[in-house]
């Protein structure tokens, strides 16, 4: 019975550990990328190849942003366990949602450092990496955003 608590606690100590130091290290993630989406909210992202004809434009060139989030061992233990028995991996959702969302803060970041105000033929492309082997700690998921920054001299500023 000792040996089987022996391997029951470090077990347990990281779950909460990883739960722990996770959650306070998204959230303050989630918190510092609102504050810089807010200060970002001026440049206007769209998916379209182009702007109508007749509109001026100055192109200002190609914009990227590109980002690799690790989930916390709890997160990465509970989709283990989920995926025994099928089903949507909802733990993961936040750590995608704040890959994209960070991708395309540094997206509009480049494209403000270049005086753009919109980024026009946005791409998202996605991989999951560090998810090979049996002994895997963590999922990470790479986000990659591109897009062409312009400025546009009539655009309506929100």
């Amino acid at each position: 019975m000792p040996e089987l608590l022996f391997q029951v606690v470090p077990v347990l100590f990281l779950l909460i550990l990883g739960y722990t130091v996770g959650s306070l290290a998204e959230r303050r993630h989630l918190k510092r990328l609102a504050v810089r989406e807010r200060a970002l909210e001026h440049i206007f992202v769209s998916d379209v190849r182009s702007l109508p004809s007749g509109c001026a434009l100055q192109p200002c060139g190609l914009v990227d942003g590109e980002v690799v989030v690790a989930s916390d061992y709890f997160k990465t233990f509970a989709a283990n366990l989920k995926k025994m028995i099928g089903g949507e991996l909802r733990t993961y959702d936040t750590l995608l949602q704040r890959a994209r969302r960070e991708a395309l803060v540094r997206v509009k970041e480049a494209a403000h450092r270049m005086g753009a105000n919109q980024v026009v033929n946005i791409r998202f492309a996605t991989s999951n990496i560090g998810a090979s082997g049996r002994r895997q700690m963590a999922a990470m998921v790479e986000m990659y955003a591109y897009g062409t920054a312009v400025y546009v001299p009539d655009a309506p500023t929100s």
